[in-house]
């Protein structure tokens, strides 16, 4: 079956990574996401995209950890857009909120992230979006910033929010992508958000190389080992791997290409 990772990060090392690239393909990873949010993730995702141009799709921009001040937004915002000129690009991402490592940071954050988002509106690109523990501030920057595209607005990676949060999100137009979390012993309520998402709604992600999914747990993910997510989620939501992975696949290629 043919898989599409929605959401990989990689390394600067080209032998690595192409490497990892190899092994995707073995395992039936078909297309991937080469996902960016800092200069160093925006240059290993521009080597991915290099090594495997037919198979790799770019997202890039500036994630949380990049917000600053005013002055330090406007830089970022300059590089992020000099990016976006000089690479043709599927997504703006990986952008967002992240309260739980720097609530400190909330405000920038959101200037950053509110700013990228009206770059995607203007280039009529989705945005790949990170957010935890951000849930209203999240939505009330969405709100807040235009989007007059007809097509979706992006994805909510790696998804762990309530139901609640996923049918929010929903109603903005907005896909939902389930990462190896969902394999994790602890983690019901990903698995209860995954059964709300409508399956013409719903990607799959390794979000390598972090969060391996159960059998692979204590490696260092990689997008071949999406196979055990894709199973996985396929068995919760009493569909076939192979047509989870169709439909997935289906739905990446309308958001993505």
């Amino acid at each position: 079956m043919d898989i599409y990772d929605t959401h990989a990060h990689f390394s600067e090392d080209r032998e690595k990574t192409a490497s990892t690239l190899a092994r995707a393909r073995a395992a039936g990873v078909a297309r991937l996401m080469a996902v960016g949010g800092s200069p160093e993730l925006n240059r290993a995702a521009l080597l991915a995209q290099t090594l495997a141009p037919d198979a790799t799709r770019l997202a890039l921009g500036a994630d949380r950890d990049q917000a600053g001040d005013a002055s330090a937004n406007d830089a970022t915002m300059e590089a992020v857009r000099a990016l976006h000129s000089a690479h043709a690009c599927a997504a703006v991402g990986e952008i967002g909120l992240d309260f739980h490592y720097s609530p400190d940071t909330a405000r920038s954050q959101c200037d950053l992230f509110a700013r990228q988002l009206a770059l995607a509106d203007e280039l009529a690109l989705p945005v790949v979006i990170h957010t935890r523990e951000a849930d209203d501030a999240t939505l009330g920057v969405l709100d807040e910033v235009p989007w007059r595209a007809d097509a979706p607005r992006g994805v909510i990676h790696c998804f762990t929010g309530s139901p609640a949060f996923a049918r929010q999100l929903l109603d903005r137009n907005f896909l939902i992508s389930i990462s190896g979390i969902v394999t994790f012993r602890a983690a019901d309520n990903v698995r209860e958000s995954a059964r709300v998402v409508p399956i013409d709604r719903l990607l799959v992600e390794t979000d390598s190389p972090f969060l391996a999914p159960v059998p692979m747990r204590g490696n260092e993910n990689e997008p071949a080992f999406i196979v055990h997510t894709v199973k996985f989620l396929a068995d919760l939501l009493s569909v076939p791997a192979e047509e989870l992975a169709a439909r997935t696949f289906a739905n990446a290629v309308a958001l993505f290409g």
